[in-house]
């Protein structure tokens, strides 16, 4: 075989190898693309904490523990198919851990299952999806529900035995809405005469709260409640517009979430107490979390709990205490923990009210 056929064969070959290795390239793209990618989709952004904490502290922790991993971010905007959209987009990129804070946890069955039988380990994160889930990282939401049903018993003090009460819960699609509802239902019925109107609030929504609380008002008068419990701060945000279109005053108000609106309401008085779940920990335990499962370690010294989905029982679990707040124990609990920056809380018109707490 002469020179000139020699190169012609061996660059046939070449040619020959490169196709399959090309072909075989183009379909591991998407699979090895999330190889070192840890997955974090969260559900909006209305609450503050999402894009201002967890997403920071996650990918902070993240970063801190991997320098080559990725945290491949995404916010559903409140809409269960965004969210479903931007799960399996990550599963087709090859990301191989994802930590998932479900708009519709019922929902997220299907796309969570289907994942888990590719080897994708998920992370419920705040609230526990359905579905196959690796673990979940949260709060003891009925111990929650308890807290808030004790703040509204604390706010009436010597009258709660004779006051009607106003229950404005959570979202029907949150699996935690249920567990903060049962746990104020098990402090409350009995303790107070009656729950005189009671409402899941569909997507958190202020709005829909505030219009729920006017309509009560306009049908039952001023003097048809004594105390409003509401599931998160947002919707008391609402409801406390309410009362003030309405010309109520002095009416217990509780919510979750201590939110800065929520901790300003505190300081002037028109909302009794929030819940304060600290987010450093539940976030920076959920990026330990994926960061084992990626490597492929163990995650039990992270999971001192179990949890029970409609679908799995026996989840690895950590769930978190959370804390009451009022007007009394602010300085010691959301300022001392850096939770809220005093200059924001006493800002303008509630400057004298922070000095009479000690805050300012």
């Amino acid at each position: 075989m002469n020179a000139i056929m020699r190169r012609a064969l061996t660059g046939a070959m070449a040619i020959s190898l490169a196709a399959p290795l090309a072909a075989c390239g183009g379909q591991q793209q998407d699979t090895g693309a999330g190889k070192d990618s840890i997955g974090l989709l969260l559900p909006e952004s209305k609450a503050a904490r999402y894009e201002k904490f967890d997403r920071r502290i996650i990918s902070s922790r993240i970063a801190s523990l991997c320098l080559q991993c990725k945290v491949d971010y995404h916010n559903a905007e409140q809409q269960a198919d965004t969210q479903k959209t931007q799960f399996e987009a990550l599963v087709k990129k090859g990301v191989k851990v994802i930590i998932l804070d479900p708009v519709d946890a019922q929902a997220a069955k299907s796309w969570v299952d289907a994942a888990a039988k590719k080897g994708v380990k998920v992370i419920a994160y705040d609230r526990l999806a359905e579905g196959d889930v690796a673990a979940y990282v949260s709060y003891d939401n009925e111990r929650i529900g308890r807290l808030q049903g004790k703040g509204i018993l604390a706010a009436l003090g010597s009258q709660a035995a004779a006051s009607d009460v106003v229950m404005m819960n959570g979202s029907p699609t949150d699996p935690n809405a249920p567990s903060y509802k049962k746990g104020a239902h098990d402090v409350l019925d009995g303790k107070v005469r009656k729950i005189v109107y009671e409402k899941d609030i569909p997507g958190w929504s202020a709005a829909t709260a505030k219009k729920e609380m006017g309509d009560f008002i306009d049908a039952h008068g001023p003097e048809g409640f004594d105390a409003v419990y509401s599931a998160n701060d947002g919707m008391a945000g609402g409801i406390a517009e309410a009362l003030k279109s309405a010309g109520i005053k002095n009416v217990p108000v509780g919510g979750q979430d201590a939110e800065l609106p929520a901790l300003q309401r505190l300081v002037a008085g028109t909302q009794s107490f929030t819940i304060y779940k600290e987010v450093r920990p539940e976030a920076e335990t959920a990026a330990e979390i994926a960061f084992r499962l990626l490597r492929g370690k163990s995650i039990k010294s992270f999971t001192s709990d179990t949890a029970d989905n409609k679908t799995k029982s026996g989840i690895p679990a950590k769930l978190f205490k959370a804390q009451l707040v009022t007007r009394k124990n602010m300085k010691d609990t959301v300022v001392r923990d850096g939770a809220v920056r005093v200059d924001l809380l006493c800002d303008g018109a509630l400057a004298a009210a922070c000095k009479s707490l000690d805050l300012a």
